[in-house]
């Protein structure tokens, strides 16, 4: 098969609408603070450095303006986009840097081309000695990616459209992947001719092409070639996706799709790096096995199904020795001792307890106090078992408090006599209940008005609790153990971000980055170890966009991932990955 050909098999649908905006408790909100924080990220617009800035949630060009010291006509003429259709959360802003004379001159170039939102800026000509810059030094060539149109590029640059398309002699607004533009100065145009070369596109195909470019009369040929061309050989990647998508019903799931639509994501990515994936989709709804033993035999990687039941079908119907992936139920986890080839994807609960107690023993210090609060006759769920075993079994010293809901508002008394003044009292609730949850947190930012230091440990779900107050996770300097973490500062997560927005004009989901995870992880894994890839995989530790991937066997069973992300909510109102 031709090296950069994708040919998603789809047995389900002749077409796929993808959605957003699904909310399942499989993953936790991130919380964006309100605060303005100036980006470290900068860009050059011509002879003009700006801001590379992310709008979150409930910021507002009041603030942004407070923040960076501009005014609202500087946002208005970098963005003009927000003139016309107002402030969009998560959208990119450039936002001019005062004196950018002065910033040109003390950045280093290589610092700039590093910026995570903007392509390696080169220049067509220097001049030998330092003097005013001209049309021709500020020449730059940019070479399409595969999700880009003329308006993104023209967007990045600060420059129109009509400009790039007079530059390069385009005559219409088609353009190919990795094909080179010449992006023209602010207000200068040259003269420039482009031959482009194109190959057939068979049946549902995407075709990655080989461009050739004239540009002042040289001529530059361009073949795919990954770094991973180079490092090992591979053959195709054969995958088989298999979610409960419901596409004979009147309702789609959601979520399943956004799961998809990073998967696709993930094979188009991974054939930008030169692996090839021959991608299989099947749906499972009304628990059918669509996928036949020889279509699971043939594939190297499986994806699903999500549920135990559909789990344990695929396991019956395909060879013994094929590894399936769990990609969204902590449910699954009851089969990794029954199969050798179980791959469970969710890190589960009990891990994320146990990196607590771990973390809080790190924290621990000679003058500090650990108060575990429960509620009294709570049901004992698995969860609240799980978590008094983790804190019984960690041998630490501490002081247990118990109290049901309706003695909340008496309790802060109890409260300040178990905590010390000399120290911090980390705190650890063990409970899964909204409600109680609420209460201790309420009564612990009680405790920090009267100046108690008071640091709260808690899981991930803690952050789906809506009727906790943000701030109070803020003042408890809250730190989560979480499975799932996105960081938007990520350089990986914003090229991400372009990306999603670029092809499917909506916001990616946590099940979207979970999809784009699983599938560009295990297609690099197959490229690199063959077949038996699973019997690497403790071999294999990688951090993903939303989760770190940390698989290791249990016992004669699967394997389970261990993977964590520590966060902490700080008191500037910002929430940090420290691990």
């Amino acid at each position: 098969m031709q090296k950069g050909i994708i040919r998603p098999i789809l047995s389900l649908m002749a077409a796929i609408a993808i959605g957003s905006g699904f909310a399942a408790e499989l993953y936790a909100q991130e919380y964006e603070s309100t605060p303005v924080t100036i980006s470290k990220e900068k860009l050059r617009i011509g002879d003009q450095v700006c801001y590379s800035h992310i709008v979150l949630e409930r910021q507002t060009l009041f603030s942004i303006c407070q923040a960076y010291n501009v005014t609202l006509e500087d946002i208005y003429k970098y963005n003009p986009s927000v003139k016309e259709k107002g402030l969009q959360k998560n959208s990119i802003l450039r936002i001019p840097v005062k004196e950018a004379a002065e910033e040109l001159k003390s950045e280093p170039a290589a610092e700039a081309a590093s910026a995570p939102l903007q392509e390696v800026i080169t220049e067509t000509e220097k001049p030998q000695e330092p003097g005013p810059e001209t049309a021709e030094t500020s020449r730059r060539i940019h070479t399409v990616k595969w999700y880009e149109d003329l308006d993104v590029i023209a967007d990045k640059y600060g420059v129109t459209v009509e400009a790039i398309m007079k530059a390069n002699g385009l005559k219409g607004r088609k353009l190919s992947r990795r094909q080179q533009l010449v992006i023209p100065a602010p207000g200068e145009v040259i003269e420039i001719e482009t031959e482009e070369i194109t190959e057939p596109v068979a049946d549902n195909q995407v075709s990655i092409q080989t461009d050739t470019v004239q540009i002042a009369d040289t001529v530059v040929k361009e073949e795919k070639k990954g770094l991973a061309d180079f490092l090992f050989p591979k053959k195709e990647t054969s995958l088989s996706l298999l979610l409960p998508f419901k596409a004979t019903g009147s309702t789609s799931s959601t979520g399943n799709m956004d799961f998809y639509s990073g998967v696709l994501m993930a094979v188009y990515d991974m054939a930008e790096e030169g692996y090839d994936t021959q991608l299989n989709v099947y749906d499972t709804a009304g628990g059918k096995m669509p996928a036949t033993k020889e279509r699971l035999e043939e594939s190297d990687i499986v994806i699903g199904p999500v549920s135990p039941t559909e789990i344990s079908q695929a396991f019956k119907t395909g060879p013994d020795a094929k590894a399936i992936v769990s990609p969204l139920d902590q449910r699954a986890l009851s089969l990794v001792e029954s199969y050798r080839a179980m791959i469970q994807a969710p890190t589960p609960h009990y891990v994320l307890y146990n990196d607590l107690i771990a973390w809080i023993k790190e924290d621990m210090d000679f003058s500090d106090r650990l108060l575990v609060i429960s509620e009294k006759g709570a049901k004992q769920t698995e969860t609240v078992v799980e978590m008094k075993a983790a804190i019984d079994s960690s041998g630490l010293e501490y002081k247990p408090l118990s109290y049901s809901i309706l003695e909340g508002r008496n309790v802060t008394g109890s409260l300040e006599y178990l905590m010390t003044e000399s120290g911090t009292n980390r705190v650890y609730i063990a409970s899964d209940s909204e409600a109680f949850v609420n209460d201790v947190v309420r009564n612990l930012n009680v405790m920090i008005h009267k100046k108690y230091e008071v640091v709260l440990y808690a899981p991930s779900r803690i952050r789906n609790y809506e009727t906790i107050e943000v701030e109070n996770f803020h003042n408890a300097s809250l730190h989560i153990s979480a499975g799932y973490h996105i960081d938007y500062d990520d350089a990986r997560v914003q090229e991400f971000l372009l990306k999603y927005r670029a092809l499917f004009n909506t916001e990616p989901t946590q099940f979207a980055f979970q999809g784009y995870d699983l599938a560009s992880y295990f297609i690099e894994l197959n490229a690199r170890y063959g077949s038996r890839w699973y019997e690497r995989l403790d071999e294999a530790d990688k951090s993903m966009l939303q989760s770190t991937f940390r698989f290791r066997r249990d016992g004669n069973g699967g394997y389970v991932n261990t993977g964590v992300r520590r966060i902490i909510y700080g008191e500037d109102w910002s929430v940090k990955k420290i691990r």
